[in-house]
């Protein structure tokens, strides 16, 4: 072997290495398995992954670029923590994005499209029935998706999909909320949805969708706020 093909066949062999290490940690950050300010350990991550620390710190660099994780002032490095106070504005993007792409939908379908988002619904209603929360958020972001690529506008989908992928870590709590047994109800919600789909109803595929959207945000709201009240007799 040539020493070009070595030097080509180690860069792939690290690159490879950093993606690896990538994806876990950021299904784990994501799933909530690495909670919020959770120390990262390059040392402990290099011996647990079996490599070098240089694929440890490309996939950590990349972490950071998607804010995931932080690096504190002393060079310590922890699982970024979730932004409870700016969540507002998530949430209105969040629920415009379920609006905009189910009504593009509606409008700009094509028959394949239907039989695509048939598909990933019926692995939702799976994954409900396995009471898999993991699962669950995985195949409600397909859906959605699904949904979003038959509006035909890229725009929308590369932001929608960001929007699932950085609330995969509220949505986690959201499933928490209902002790991953989601109620029946949110399989028969998406059933609306496609069917407003199929229908080529816009009106009320923007209202379903908008209905839909909202019932996620005030049960995650619910979550934080307290539902005891202090009692002072004056």
């Amino acid at each position: 072997m040539s020493e070009t093909e070595a030097n080509v066949r180690t860069e792939r062999k690290r690159g490879s290495g950093a993606k690896v290490v990538y994806d876990l940690l950021r299904d784990e950050i994501l799933d909530l398995a690495l909670p919020p300010g959770s120390p990262i350990d390059e040392v402990q991550l290099a011996e647990r992954f079996q490599m070098s620390r240089t694929p440890i710190r490309e996939a950590l660099v990349r972490l950071a670029g998607e804010g995931l994780i932080t690096t504190l002032p002393n060079r310590s490095t922890m699982v970024s923590n979730i932004d409870f106070l700016n969540m507002h504005t998530f949430f209105d993007a969040l629920v415009l994005m379920y609006r905009v792409t189910t009504r593009l939908a509606a409008q700009y379908h094509r028959p394949e499209d239907l039989e695509v988002i048939a598909a990933r619904q019926q692995e939702f209603a799976a994954a409900v029935r396995a009471q898999d929360a993991l699962a669950m958020i995985a195949t409600n972001a397909a859906l959605h998706l699904a949904i979003a690529e038959a509006g035909r506008n890229p725009y929308f989908t590369a932001l929608f999909s960001r929007l699932l992928d950085e609330g995969r870590r509220i949505l986690r709590l959201y499933y928490q909320s209902y002790d991953d047994r989601l109620p029946q109800r949110f399989v028969e919600e998406h059933d609306e949805i496609i069917a407003v789909i199929a229908a080529r109803d816009v009106g009320s595929a923007d209202r379903i969708a908008r209905e839909h959207a909202e019932q996620i945000v005030r049960q995650i709201q619910k979550m934080f706020v307290r539902e005891d009240r202090l009692e002072i007799p004056l």
